[in-house]
């Protein structure tokens, strides 16, 4: 905050923002702990109420107001998985809304920032269906699938706080990249290629395929998922050889 307001005069950064890194690795080490714990001692959590159905809701609330006289929460008895589940949800909410209260302006136009902010919401939707649902799928008890499904969701993590999808708007400002529009196009293509073939959409891939070769795990949903990140991979790839192509005929 110092830094944007003091050295920056309000300025935010075009390529990185800070508040949203340091955000993310304070809060991320939490979430950790959170899950492990959870996964070590949720042999003991079958007792405790399921937020899945919109009748399980209903009565929790009505327990609640039942209760409220006699000092007794019933939230207490929620699972451990429906919060953690809310706090993933919570923290991918506030990512989205407090980047777009950050000062943009900056270097970010406003155009950017609202392709920026659509692109968050979809790759948010992603990273939370990815995390929650892979570590469903997987019944072994052994940490090993919670480390790797972990940190690859720590990995995919770091889009966030990075603008590489953002880089470039159809006005094609002649200020960037040299005074050269296409060259900043070019390069914006470039980085949302990479960003989706390591941080997302590839990852995911590895590990879902993992899922089903090596646990045995194949349901409808998981196929679908697995063939879209497999389609995503593709025709990056195939965007990938054409800039290749387009580049060495001109």
């Amino acid at each position: 905050m110092f830094l944007t307001l003091k050295r920056r005069k309000g300025k935010d950064y075009k390529w990185f923002s800070p508040a949203i890194f340091l955000f993310l690795i304070s809060i991320i080490p939490s979430l950790w702990i959170i899950q492990l714990h959870h996964e070590e001692n949720k042999s003991s959590d079958t007792s405790c109420n399921d937020l899945s159905s919109h009748d399980n809701i209903v009565g929790l609330l009505n327990q609640q107001r039942a209760n409220g006289s006699e000092g007794v929460n019933p939230f207490s008895s929620v699972c451990a998985n429906a919060w953690i589940l809310g706090l993933h949800q919570m923290l991918l909410f506030l990512l989205i809304l407090g980047k777009w209260l950050l000062p943009s302006d900056g270097e970010l136009s406003r155009d950017q920032l609202s392709q920026l902010l659509l692109i968050f919401v979809g790759t948010a939707s992603d990273i939370l269906e990815f995390k929650s649902e892979t570590l469903s799928d997987v019944k072994d008890n052994s940490l090993t699938v919670v480390y790797i499904v972990m940190a690859v969701w720590t990995w995919s993590m770091l889009q966030f706080p990075l603008h590489l999808s953002a880089l470039w708007t159809p006005s094609g400002d002649q200020s960037e990249a040299g005074g050269s529009p296409v060259f900043s196009r070019l390069r914006n293509d470039l980085w949302s290629i990479l960003e989706a073939l390591f941080i997302q959409d590839g990852p995911f891939l590895v590990v879902r395929l993992t899922v089903m070769v090596y646990f045995k795990v194949v349901h409808q949903m998981l196929i679908f998922y697995t063939f879209k990140n497999l389609l995503v991979v593709t025709l990056n790839l195939y965007r990938l050889l054409i800039l290749i192509c387009d580049r060495r005929s001109s």
